[in-house]
């Protein structure tokens, strides 16, 4: 049989990612620091655009307008938020919209970007074409990094979360973690105790001997970690004093070994790391430009309201876009003219759209996480991207985009916006769900009950849990026993057998 070449005409609808719509993305996961940069590279090779100088401009954009004037928004007010959310959603196409479907969602049926084509905006030369959808290059690690990428592994709720975020950001570019604990218990609404056991958890990261408060703790994790910390070992590190002194005799009796075991002791203590941070580029907690403030108001409510000082303002000089226009001669230089217009209005639109969308997010996030500025940590309440993304009729990839890099002041401390979400339990008949930090205290105080005779393994606990309307499995009790340091029915009977 003959394979023979033929040409056929077919007709069909694909979604197709602008480079316009890839710019307003790229804009909404920058940082307010690498959008800065990149407004002045977009302000360089675009001759219309410039920025704006008078904030009291006719030409300051919505977003700008409406901060000025309803800037702060009271949570407790309803009528005065809805007021406020209105007056922020007038005039304004959402520039993410079909993001909506670039990640597989529904794309919407309705609003203003359903019924305008945003494709024909210019060619978008302007737009960089070799643009990541979901991530932006980062430069050498920090220290910093490297904790936060390890406390994502480590399995801790939502509220030891937040305190080891806390003690992440009070360690310095060496590696020692320079906060007060009692201070930080306080900033947060918890217990000296809970802080405690999290900087625990934190001093198990790599590298060995990090967070420590001091010379002689970062050196003690190291010989821990070496299983080279015996008494005589801890007497030591406990008088380095004396060791600087070179009074190796009062040391040889303190430490209950003689002089010559001193010697070896101290060539160890010399192989050790005495700043563990050392090895990682930068400052491993640079300041942090907040994006959004939350404030306590009078009234007992919280007041949202957005940096001013982050958002770029920048305009479009009709003046001069007439000025070329008029003198613009062939198709070439038209076609220039006319790019340059398009690409303008369309960043001019994005950075509206980034600020209004920003300061829904985080608004929401406060609505839904009261409890926490009140009563702190353990009044984390679950919650996921997809509720956020319902309040504010957003798509999740939107609200996960905005929660990344962006930071809130509140009156417990400065906090990544991202880190207000936790993980949720199901309830069994399908009432209000569970915060896994509550869950996990539940398991805890039904083991701290039990008796000799009453050791309860795991799946009698998830029944006893179901019978509290908790949906859970087995697998995810043994795994919260286990993040509570708690060990098997087994051990535990063992244990109580022998009066461990």
């Amino acid at each position: 049989m003959a394979l023979a070449h033929r040409l056929q005409l077919r007709q069909g609808t694909s979604l197709v990612m602008t480079p316009q719509l890839q710019q307003a993305i790229k804009l909404l996961q920058l940082s307010n620091v690498e959008l800065q940069e990149y407004v002045d590279a977009e302000i360089e090779k675009n001759p219309l655009l410039q920025r704006s100088e008078n904030e009291d401009s006719d030409d300051n954009t919505p977003a700008e307008k409406a901060e000025k004037s309803d800037g702060e928004l009271h949570l407790d007010d309803a009528k005065g938020a809805h007021e406020a959310s209105d007056q922020l959603d007038a005039s304004s196409d959402d520039v993410y919209e079909a993001d909506s479907a670039s990640d597989g969602a529904a794309a919407p049926e309705s609003g203003p970007s359903a019924q305008l084509d945003w494709s024909n905006t210019g060619s978008g030369k302007g737009v960089s074409d070799d643009f990541d959808f979901e991530s932006i290059s980062s430069e050498e690690k920090t220290l910093r990094d490297h904790l936060e990428d390890q406390l994502a592994l480590a399995g801790l709720n939502a509220a030891d979360r937040l305190i080891a975020h806390r003690l992440i950001e009070e360690t310095d570019e060496a590696g020692f973690m320079r906060g007060d604990v009692a201070a930080i218990a306080e900033a947060l609404g918890t217990d000296v105790e809970d802080v405690e056991a999290v900087l625990g958890v934190c001093q198990g990261f790599d590298p060995v001997g990090v967070m420590a408060r001091s010379v002689q703790e970062c050196i003690a994790l190291q010989l821990k970690d070496l299983d080279r910390y015996d008494p005589a070992m801890q007497a030591l590190v406990d008088n380095l004093e004396l060791a600087a002194k070179r009074d190796f005799k009062k040391l040889s009796a303190l430490c209950g070994v003689d002089q010559e075991d001193i010697v070896d002791m101290l060539a160890e203590l010399r192989a050790l790391t005495p700043r563990p941070g050392a090895a990682f580029a930068g400052d491993s907690a640079p300041a942090v430009t907040p994006d959004v403030f939350v404030r306590s108001g009078p009234d007992g409510g919280y007041a949202v309201e957005l940096n001013a000082d982050t958002l770029p303002r920048v305009l479009m000089d009709r003046t001069y876009y007439a000025e070329i226009s008029g003198l613009s001669r062939t198709d070439e230089e038209k076609e220039f003219v006319s790019e340059c217009q398009a690409n303008a209005n369309w960043l001019i639109k994005s950075l509206d759209q980034r600020a209004r969308t920003i300061l829904k997010v985080a608004r929401e996030i406060v609505r839904q996480q009261d409890g926490f500025f009140v009563e702190g940590v353990r009044a984390l309440r679950p919650l996921n991207l997809k509720t956020v993304a319902d309040a504010v009729e957003m798509h999740e990839s939107t609200v996960s985009r905005v929660t990344s890099n962006k930071y809130m002041v509140t009156p417990r401390g400065v906090f990544e916006m991202k880190y207000f979400f936790s993980a949720s339990i199901p309830s069994v008949k399908g009432g209000e769900a569970h915060s896994a930090e509550a869950v996990r205290h539940r398991i805890k105080e039904m083991i701290d009950q039990e008796g000799r005779e009453t050791v309860l393994s795991d799946d009698q606990i998830v029944e006893r849990l179901r019978a509290f309307g908790i949906d859970i499995a087995r697998r995810t009790v043994a795994k919260y026993r286990e993040s509570l340091k708690i060990p098997s029915s087994v051990e535990r009977r063992r244990m109580l057998a022998t009066g461990g």
